[in-house]
């Protein structure tokens, strides 16, 4: 029976390279996935899917997933979608139509929260319908699990601005809630908690 996942992490959890492997072993023992991502996420190309460690694949769109016809989603064993905090509701929705009403499993990868800790739209509807939900765990500079993803720049932790800023290790870096709320990015950098009050 098919089931939607969802998977999440923060930011360096290796999320991208989870679902590149997802599809590797579909592939490995002869079944069919495909692999799909939101338009908002063009960092590595249009239509590339490529993890921090060096995995890339070509995929589609999650838009033209949802205008493919019904028999052609069929003929695939499992649908790998990454960067799902970027879909809207109602694109999440419709995956789990997929799993519903067409009987093929969809895997998600993506963030829970954004740099102010408040869900993404994707992420919040996945943790609402999904059949199984699992975190991705990484690590804080400190050795404890990382569960923030904190925006920065050359002046440390930026606490405001638009939810979806895309960047890499240059401008987020996932850390502890401790780390977060105090605004440390390293032992040596701090934008202490008392400093903001």
């Amino acid at each position: 029976m098919a089931k939607l996942y969802f998977y999440y992490g923060a930011m360096n959890s290796s999320k991208t390279a989870n679902a590149l492997m997802t599809h590797f072993n579909y592939e490995e023992v002869g079944q069919n996935a495909l692999l799909c991502k939101t338009e908002t996420d063009t960092r590595d190309g249009a239509r590339v899917i490529r993890s921090r460690i060096g995995l890339e694949m070509e995929c589609i769109f999650l838009s033209e997933l949802i205008e493919m016809p019904e028999e052609e989603i069929k003929k695939y064993d499992c649908v790998i979608v990454d960067e799902v905090q970027f879909a809207t509701r109602e694109q999440v929705d419709f995956l789990s139509d997929i799993v519903d009403f067409m009987d093929v499993p969809v895997v998600c990868y993506g963030l829970r929260a954004d740099f102010q800790n408040n869900l993404f739209p994707g992420s919040e509807r996945l943790i609402t319908i999904a059949d199984t939900i699992q975190e991705i765990k990484t690590v804080c500079w400190c050795g404890k699990k990382a569960t923030a993803n904190a925006r920065f720049n050359e002046n440390g932790i930026i606490r405001d601005g638009e939810q979806v800023f895309l960047g890499a290790n240059d401008s987020y870096v996932a850390l502890c809630r401790k780390h977060f709320k105090m605004g440390q990015l390293g032992p040596d950098i701090t934008d202490s908690y008392e400093e903001r009050k």
